[in-house]
């Protein structure tokens, strides 16, 4: 058997730069280079081994750990889960960085590899610097923080190890029902650390994504519930852009009259003016989905997590004889709300229920029901698209300007705050992955680096990222990494004075205004109620060596944005916009944990109210 000495960080490397994908026939490299930052527990490890494969692997340097893992993130959902970056982070707090990314990537089912440094495996320099100790279990290091949030964890105490252990890394970042954060602790000896890999261990490898189809008594179960059903309403979840099924769906949904509404993870990949699309559905919904979700008598659920939003804290259907049908790769969403359950891949199973649907010559009963709906809706946006106030900007009003200037080609990229409502609500994307929404998680702080890793992906076209000031203090380093990478992103910061989606929560449940908006500490020394705080963020932008704007209104915004568009390197607009000014809901429910007793009459109202939703109508499940 012919072996090749090799350091444990090397031989890594090495086995990463094999690693192929292969979906419907297209390979594709899998691995394409490694972010992070180096510290005392990986520079001298795996940064000797980065440097030794510059030429094969690249290295992208970042300023914080969570946000280069979020750009990592970024890139692999911009690119459908076909190419992934591992992330490297010294020891202790490095690592721990980036365990917020880590559950990001996780909870929206996406793959990302994460090294993060570890205490020495010999235990003889111990504790080494920025070791966390556990007296009552030393073997126990700040890393088992991962393990919570990652689909796989191993820690690799020697380096025979790491040849199992890569391989099941693999394994789980390309299942599509299983996929999300993979985690290899590497401890600082053990990565310099040489053995004789075998040479077998660095062939290339080919990962076939293989596309389940439904069996047949599901199929016959989804058809005889499907067959009597006079309103049906397709969801259209991010499974559909994974599975690249948004030719199918459509196809299934013309062909029976189907309305769809949608995720936010399956925005954007089906034009927003199709004549069956609804547009969001749910807490963020509109008023068009929302309305047909009602009177809806069964759920054609594809490839979502059914969370709380999607299914208005699960009080969106309200037809007493509704049925809810999953369509899922992962067995666990595809069980969700006591659904009829069909573990298949989206675009296997559209093509089959179609054709046995048209083999019983079915159809739905709707008449000018759909088109009612959304041109009742399209009342409403007009009325947001042209919202005017004497005393400022209002936001919705900002993103239709924004949406009538820059190039429809272009990607945005939001995460947090009133944002991804809004956007889910009143943007309308033409073009297929122009609409990168991260709201599985709704990270606050993915948003900059969000932007970066779609440019990365999508070299060509511009790359525009939606935060709030509370999400651009949250973490906005990667702006500097763009520059540096010459990767020109624009980030377009709405300035409201605090966060301001969640003032608004408070107000609703009867909560006066604490520790929601940016204001100055009152006279009083007990709140935070004073004048509201001023921040030029365009000087922010300015020291980092980007071209900024300020602006206050939409003439303003319109000569930012076309200004911004002849620049080469990266911009930020500081958008000066009127706190209360995001959309409103539309026939929604969602549920929140309202204090049942409070001295304030207010919150106690508000907490009955909020129990009389619950018990009108929620699925059990």
């Amino acid at each position: 058997m012919k072996t090749r000495k090799l350091t444990t960080a090397q031989a890594l490397l090495e086995f990463l730069d094999n690693q192929y994908i292969e979906v419907d026939g297209v390979e594709t490299k899998f691995v394409k280079g490694v972010m992070g930052i180096f510290g005392h527990g990986n520079v001298v490890g795996l940064g000797q081994a980065l440097d030794q494969y510059k030429d094969r692997i690249k290295y992208y340097a970042g300023k914080n750990e969570q946000e280069i893992a979020h750009v990592a993130v970024a890139y692999a959902k911009q690119k459908r889960r076909k190419e992934i970056f591992a992330c490297t982070a010294s020891i202790g707090p490095g690592s721990l960085n980036m365990v917020t990314a880590a559950g990001t990537a996780s909870v929206n089912r996406i793959p990302l590899l994460l090294l993060p440094s570890d205490a020495y495996s010999d235990r003889q320099p111990d504790p080494v610097l920025q070791q966390v100790e556990q007296q009552y279990d030393p073997s126990i290091t700040a890393n088992d923080a991962f393990r919570s949030v990652s689909k796989y964890w191993d820690r690799i105490q020697r380096p025979e190890q790491l040849m199992s252990s890569a391989i099941n890394a693999i394994r789980v970042l390309t299942n599509p029902a299983e996929t999300g954060a993979v985690t290899l602790c590497l401890p600082q000896d053990v990565q310099g650390e040489s053995y004789n890999y075998p040479e077998s261990f660095f062939k290339k490898r080919v990962h076939r994504i293989r596309r389940i189809d439904m069996d047949a008594y599901d199929l016959e179960q989804v058809t005889e519930i499907i067959k009597d059903k006079k309103k049906p309403l397709v969801i259209c979840g991010g499974g559909v852009r994974y599975s690249d099924a948004e030719k199918e769906l459509v196809d299934f949904c013309e062909t029976f009259n189907i309305p769809f509404s949608e995720t936010q993870a399956g925005k954007g990949i089906i034009p927003w003016n199709h004549s069956l699309n609804l547009g969001g559905g749910g807490v963020c919904g509109t008023l068009a989905a929302n309305r047909l979700a009602k009177e809806a008598d069964v759920i054609i659920a594809v490839g979502t997590r059914l969370n709380d939003f999607v299914t208005s804290s699960k009080f969106a259907y309200q037809n007493p004889d509704v049925d809810l049908i999953t369509i899922n790769i992962n067995n666990a969403d595809a069980y969700k709300m006591n659904a009829t359950s069909i573990v298949a891949d989206a675009k296997k199973a559209l093509i089959s229920l179609k054709a046995a649907l048209e083999d019983i010559n079915y159809t739905s009963t709707y008449t000018n029901e759909i088109h009612q709906a959304k041109a009742d809706w399209d009342q409403e946006l007009e009325k947001m698209d042209h919202a005017t106030r004497e005393d400022g900007f209002c936001q919705t009003a900002a993103l239709y300007t924004i949406n009538q200037t820059i190039d429809q080609k272009s990607i945005i990229v939001s995460a947090s705050g009133s944002l991804p409502s809004d956007l889910e609500r009143v943007w309308r994307p033409t073009e297929p992955d122009t609409y990168h929404l991260e709201y599985g998680f709704s990270c606050m702080g993915y948003e900059v680096s969000g932007a970066l890793g779609t440019k990365l992906a999508e070299p060509s076209v511009e790359s525009y990222c939606f935060v709030g000031d509370g999400g651009f203090l949250m973490g906005h380093s990667d702006l500097f990494t763009s520059l540096q990478e010459d990767q020109k992103i624009n980030v377009l910061l709405f300035d409201n004075n605090g966060h301001q989606c969640i003032h608004n929560l408070q107000r609703s449940q009867g909560i006066n205004t604490f520790g929601t908006e940016f204001r100055y500490r009152d006279e009083s020394g007990n709140a935070l109620l004073g004048d509201y705080t001023t921040i030029d963020f365009a000087k922010i932008a300015e020291g980092y060596g980007a071209v900024s704007y300020r602006v206050t209104n939409r003439e303003e915004l319109i000569v930012a944005l076309n200004d911004a568009k002849k620049q080469t390197k990266s911009t930020l607009i500081d958008i000066k916009v009127l706190p209360g000014t995001m959309t409103g809901g539309f026939e929604h429910f969602w549920r929140v944990g309202t204090a049942q007793v409070a001295d304030d009459p207010k919150v106690e109202q508000a907490a009955i109210e909020m129990n009389k939703k619950v018990s009108t109508r929620c699925f059990p499940y």
